[in-house]
C-alpha cells in the first residue's frame, strides 16, 4: 500500500529557524527567530511534513563535533515539542571541501546548494514535491531547493510564523 504523500516544508536551520550568530553549537547560544517555534507548528496544524536542511561546516573546520549538532537538534526538537510542534527529521552536512578535519574534506552531495539532504529526505518519506517549499535565507538555499524540484522561498527576516502563514494562505490578511 502507497502511502499518502503530503506537501513539505524544508527549513534551513541558520537565519531562518534561529539566528546566525557565526557556528551556532550550544543551546545557551541559540536564539530562535521570533516566531520560528509557532511557523513549525503552523506547518505541522496545515499537514505539512517538517525537515530541517542545515550546512554545518563547523564540524569540518573544528570548531565544534557532530554530536554538537545532534545534542543541538534534539534540544530543538524537544523545545519544539513543548508548543506541540515537531519537525518530522533534521539533516545535516558536515561536509566542506576546504575542511581542516580531513575525514570531512570533500565536495559532498548534501552540501547546499547541491540538493543531497532534500533528495535523500524526499527517498525516505512520502512527500508531494509540487505543493512542497524550502524556506531559506541564502540564494544557496534555493539553488538545492529548485536542484531537488522543490519551490524555494527567501526570508529575509520579521517573524516566521507569519511568513509561513502568507505562503501557506497567500490570500488571507495575516495583520502585519
Amino acid at each position: 500500500m502507497q502511502r499518502m504523500k503530503r506537501p513539505a516544508i524544508f527549513f534551513d536551520r541558520d537565519g531562518v529557524l534561529n539566528e546566525d550568530d557565526g557556528y551556532v553549537y550550544e543551546t545557551t547560544k541559540l536564539k530562535w527567530i521570533d516566531g520560528a517555534r509557532e511557523a513549525v507548528k503552523t506547518a505541522n496544524d496545515a499537514g505539512y511534513l517538517v525537515f530541517v536542511v542545515t550546512n554545518q561546516s563547523g564540524v569540518a573546520r573544528g570548531f565544534f563535533d557532530e554530536h554538537h549538532v545532534q545534542a543541538l537538534h534534539e534540544w530543538m526538537a524537544a523545545e519544539l515539542a513543548g508548543i506541540g510542534a515537531h519537525v518530522d527529521a533534521f539533516e545535516y552536512c558536515p561536509y566542506h571541501p576546504d575542511a581542516v578535519i580531513e575525514r570531512y574534506r570533500q565536495v559532498s552531495h548534501r552540501r547546499k546548494p547541491a540538493p543531497g539532504m532534500i533528495t535523500d529526505l524526499l527517498e525516505r518519506f512520502p512527500v508531494d514535491i509540487g505543493r512542497s517549499i524550502l524556506i531559506g535565507d541564502k540564494p544557496t538555499d534555493l539553488e538545492a531547493a529548485r536542484a531537488a524540484g522543490v519551490h524555494g522561498i527567501l526570508f529575509s527576516g520579521g517573524n516566521l510564523a507569519e511568513f509561513v502563514r502568507s505562503v501557506l494562505h497567500p490570500g488571507r490578511n495575516i495583520g502585519n
